[in-house]
């Protein structure tokens, strides 16, 4: 056997990353190096096969097919005598036109068991080509993995899989391994949530046309109380239980989102239950049980509930996901600070707070700054700071969501219109109220205690919709809603309508305080054309422009082709000084947006070729927004 060094240089080369350690976390506890054979010849690499007894081309799908034998052997204590390999499926009379990778058998020798489905690292396609064998061949246990992930799946029925925390050993049944005991410790860290989503659509909409998007949430949600609220050390109480009927799973999953509920009142309505069918629960919580919500990767939650929700139609009420790289660039312009106070009045997923909040965390509330106390740290500064505001209530229930998941355990997320405070819930008003801008007249106060116009916010962050419009009686409540003269003076007659996005610059700005600073994505139609001349002058009255970035067509594609800018503002007075008649502007123009032109991510390349990642092991998007980022901190620095 090659030395361990020159086995690891060997997989560096055939996965193509040597840096990544083979990232086969299936197999940590396996060293590749003492298990794995590997050998040179013309150019190309050999391993020895387990069970084939000849020399296989050691490619990456290959390497994983054989830590799995060699898991199944020595960690399931399986006999090797029970195992085959690249086994013909039948389908009907079609013979031989689909290999099992792995296939485990029963006593009998004949009849299959449990099947492998093996890819290479990042390929996760196989699940229905895995079902199928199942529902062909009988075998109850399936398993799909790449080395980084492996999904255990339970066919209970034709049409109904299971997720297993883990697959029996030899010598032990389903009821066995359904039967330990989850703690908080064992929950794994999620890697493909988008992937479970889409399965859990699958058996939720497959079995009982209910809502998707709303059983999902509620599943989620009851999943979070469970592990913010349940002791560490118990057992879990978000798990399919061994030995009782499906209604009775059903019943312990409602009696935990009812906790959740009473935890978020304001997320769900009173009599909301979750309609999820007695057959179909047990497999949707399967789905979930094993992984861990609280505290995982924001990427890969963001990802998963943008790809929920525009599943949902949400692009036709003219809200998108803003990306987020577009976020990036908006919070390190601004460079937020734990004492400043954030809000976004079109929060959706809260994309800007969770963004703010990490930039807080990872530049001044990080642990060589704080050590151990920088937990209770940022737990303050998230439960102090942060504030979001959204009309729709499925985007409340994904902010929420990611505000919980981020870590904070508490959310200031409302639920609300922010064009309109007049008619916000008295929690709502509650909330936002210590933030009212409070002067020497009693009269203003009075009004403004009222009519919750103006507020003392340092930061503004927010993507209002582009969609829509305004009419009657609240356009009195807005300068930009009365109709302007050639000479931009206001006049007394209101517009007849007018666009949202319009109007939220105005409210948006009476959200921050003198000095007050903010980004703000809008349609480049509202800086450059001449019917909204009015808009840019109202603006240059109220504010300082700090910056103008002209984003790249394909940032929000598919949702839309729209041409967008980012608008960076500080509001006069404060640290901004009085209004000025001349001052140098930022201005720039993305011509890398990171998108194709059908709205795919385009991803950096390494060396070879291969899509490179960072040090989290994330994809990196292929943009400009970073530099563009850097050039106006440098350019006003030098103000």
């Amino acid at each position: 056997m090659a030395d361990s060094k020159k086995v690891r240089e060997i997989l560096g080369e055939i996965f193509r990353n040597p840096d990544m350690q083979f990232g086969l976390f299936v197999f940590d506890d396996i060293d590749p190096t003492q298990v794995l054979d590997l050998s040179e010849k013309d150019g190309k690499y050999f391993l020895p096969c387990f069970k084939r007894n000849k020399s296989i081309q050691a490619k990456p799908e290959e390497i994983v097919r054989q830590l799995m034998l060699h898991k199944l052997t020595h960690f399931y204590k399986y006999p090797l005598d029970r195992i085959d390999v690249e086994v013909d499926v039948q389908f009907g009379r079609e013979i031989g036109s689909k290999r099992a990778d792995i296939v485990v058998y029963r006593e009998d020798g004949r009849t299959p068991y449990l099947m492998v489905e093996v890819k290479k690292p990042d390929v996760k396609d196989g699940l229905g080509q895995l079902k199928s064998y199942a529902n062909a061949t009988g075998a109850p246990i399936l398993i799909l993995t790449d080395g980084k992930i492996q999904n255990n799946i339970l066919r209970t029925d034709p049409n109904l899989f299971e997720d297993l925390a883990e697959i029996p050993k030899f010598n032990e049944t389903v009821e066995d391994v359904r039967s330990k005991k989850i703690t908080y410790s064992d929950l794994e860290e999620i890697a493909n949530l988008k992937q479970l989503i889409y399965d859990l659509q699958e058996v939720v909409l497959a079995n009982s046309g209910v809502d998707s998007f709303d059983e999902i949430f509620k599943l989620v949600y009851a999943k979070l109380y469970d592990e913010i609220e349940t002791p560490r050390n118990e057992n879990r109480r978000f798990r399919v239980v061994a030995g009782v009927t499906n209604k009775e799973n059903l019943n312990n999953i409602q009696r935990l989102f009812e906790d959740a509920k009473s935890q978020w009142r304001d997320v769900f309505k009173a009599n909301d239950e979750i309609e999820i069918p007695e057959n179909t629960i047990v497999p949707a919580v399967s789905l979930l049980q094993k992984y861990r919500l609280f505290g995982s990767n924001l990427q890969i939650i963001d990802d998963a509930f943008e790809y929920l929700i525009n599943l949902d139609a949400k692009g036709e009420k003219g809200q998108y996901f803003t990306p987020r790289h577009v976020i990036d660039m908006a919070v390190k312009m601004l460079h937020p600070t734990s004492k400043e106070s954030i809000i976004d009045t079109a929060a959706g997923s809260c994309g800007f707070l969770l963004h703010a909040m990490q930039y807080v965390w990872n530049n001044e509330l990080n642990k060589e700054n704080w050590g151990e106390a920088h937990d209770v740290k940022q737990k303050d500064y998230a439960e102090k700071r942060l504030f979001g505001i959204d009309f729709d209530p499925r985007s409340v229930k994904i902010g929420k969501a990611m505000m919980l998941i981020a870590g904070d355990g508490k959310t200031n997320v409302s639920y609300a219109d922010s064009l309109d405070s007049e008619v916000w819930s008295e929690e709502v008003k509650a909330r936002l109220r210590p933030f009212l801008k409070n002067s020497q007249d009693h009269e203003e106060n009075r009004r403004n205690q009222e009519k919750l116009s103006d507020f003392n916010f340092d930061i503004v962050l927010t993507n209002p919709p582009f969609a829509g419009e305004k009419k009657g009686v609240i356009l009195n409540r807005y300068d930009l809603g009365f109709k302007w003269d050639k000479d931009f003076h206001k006049t007394s007659k209101h517009q007849n309508k007018d666009s949202r996005d319009v109007l939220f610059i105005e409210r948006d700005l009476n959200f921050l305080k003198p000095g007050g600073r903010m980004a703000i994505v809008l349609p480049q139609g509202i800086l450059n054309n001449t019917q909204m001349e009015y808009v840019r002058k109202f603006i240059m009255d109220r504010a300082k422009i700090l910056a103008v970035i002209g984003l790249h067509g394909n940032t929000f594609k598919p949702h839309t082709g729209t041409k967008t800018s980012v608008l960076l503002l500080q509001k006069w007075g404060g640290e901004a000084g009085e209004s000025q008649e001349d001052y140098p502007i930022f201005m720039a123009v993305s011509k890398k947006g990171g998108k194709d032109t059908s709205g795919d991510y385009i991803y950096k390349k390494d060396s070879e070729g291969s899509i490179a990642f960072d040090a989290t092991s994330k994809k990196i998007i292929d943009h400009d927004l970073d530099e563009i980022a850097e050039e106006f901190l440098r350019f006003h620095k030098g103000q």
